[in-house]
């Protein structure tokens, strides 16, 4: 610093801070010769506190507001210095201001798996990461215990270690709450409430609290996922005996809805093809053995069977197999008047008009005698 440099400070008497860094929460206030003029304004603006060292001793704290040097409002720096009387020369003391706004957005993670007993997996292991805010409650033990002499000290020199007392306490609280794997993505605010609470007592001792702490996501090995998916596709399933016969309407339906024949065209072609791995396996003009005794050639894939549709007061349900009509029509649901639809037929009609349903109504008893 030049001498100009060094006469306008002696001169200027506003000693304050903006800080546009927004990662920044210790900030030196820097005097030539750390000489603070008697009479000075201090200015410290809301989220921020003043914290004057004075012979490395720390001295007052202040709080937002406007503040006239004087000894009427500096009493333990005017004990330190042993003031009994007003002063007018300056003064050398080191002022440091501290940012006491939340720092949000912080990250942490567990950067090796949690090993845990869980009660439906045995033991398992889990990772987890989120978010947490922090904020200076305690200028002075945060100045004293942390930053020491740094003139000017950012949030991400203090993130590391605020992540590791996280991971340290995350490890404890999950491996002794008893909730199983598969509740804790209900319970996450739980646990989050549980780490900050068991947090405190140790950011404490910095000066330092977490409002907020927030667990973001909580996964399982890949191995313990399959798994996992494994059981949901089963339970999906349920009966295999009824998904079994639901996949095979399924697959009759999509092959009467089919008009370029891609149902018998697909099991003409499996025919085709089992014919053609036969005639391989004995040697036929594609294989190199000994021509075989022919084996008899496979039976026709059966016809696709229909399935109809039938519309009733404006609506419409369905499909049902030709079996499934049998049945409604010994139910008497299911009458020659009844409007039905299939696949190729122009439009709708009575069921007793065509010619594949009306042998249905041919095998029911006529109406009983007059009695």
């Amino acid at each position: 610093m030049g001498i100009f440099d060094f006469l306008s400070g002696e001169f200027i008497d506003v000693i304050h801070w903006t800080d546009d860094t927004r990662d920044t929460m210790v900030w030196r206030f820097e005097r030539e010769g750390h000489e603070i003029k008697y009479g000075a304004k201090l200015t410290v603006r809301e989220g921020q506190a003043a914290v004057f060292v004075h012979e490395g001793q720390l001295a007052d704290v202040f709080t937002p507001g406007l503040y006239m040097l004087e000894t009427n409002n500096m009493p333990i720096m005017t004990t330190l210095q042993h003031w009994d009387h007003g002063f007018q020369s300056p003064f050398k003391s080191e002022i440091y201001f501290v940012n006491t706004t939340r720092f949000n957005d912080l990250k942490w993670g567990t950067k090796n798996p949690i090993m845990l007993r869980d009660p439906e997996f045995g033991p398992t292991r889990l990772r987890a990461f989120g978010t947490y805010s922090v904020r200076v409650s305690d200028p002075a033990r945060f100045l004293s215990e942390i930053v020491g002499t740094d003139g000017e000290f950012t949030r991400d020199e203090i993130s590391f270690q605020i992540r590791n007392i996280i991971v340290q306490e995350f490890s404890r609280a999950i491996a002794s709450s008893g909730i199983p794997v598969l509740d804790m993505a209900a319970n996450t605010r739980e646990l989050g409430r549980l780490v900050a609470e068991a947090i405190s007592a140790t950011v404490a001792e910095y000066g330092l609290t977490i409002p907020e702490l927030y667990i973001e996501n909580i996964s399982l090995p890949p191995a313990v996922e399959k798994a996992l998916d494994k059981r949901t596709s089963m339970g999906l399933v349920g009966d295999l005996d009824r998904f079994t016969q639901y996949s095979a309407a399924e697959a009759m339906t999509e092959a009467a809805q089919n008009s370029s024949g891609g149902g018998m065209a697909a099991g003409l072609g499996a025919g085709m093809g089992l014919a053609m791995a036969q005639q391989m396996g004995q040697g036929g003009p594609w294989g190199a053995r000994p021509a075989a005794p022919a084996a008899s050639a496979p039976p026709p894939p059966p016809p696709v069977e229909h399935v109809w549709h039938i519309a009733e007061k404006g609506e419409t349900h369905g499909p049902y197999s030709r079996a499934r009509l049998g049945r409604m029509a010994q139910e008497g649901t299911l009458t020659r008047d009844t409007h039905v639809w299939t696949q190729g037929q122009d439009g709708w009609m009575r069921a007793g008009d065509v010619q594949e349903l009306a042998q249905l109504f041919t095998v029911l008893p006529p109406p009983p005698p007059p009695a």
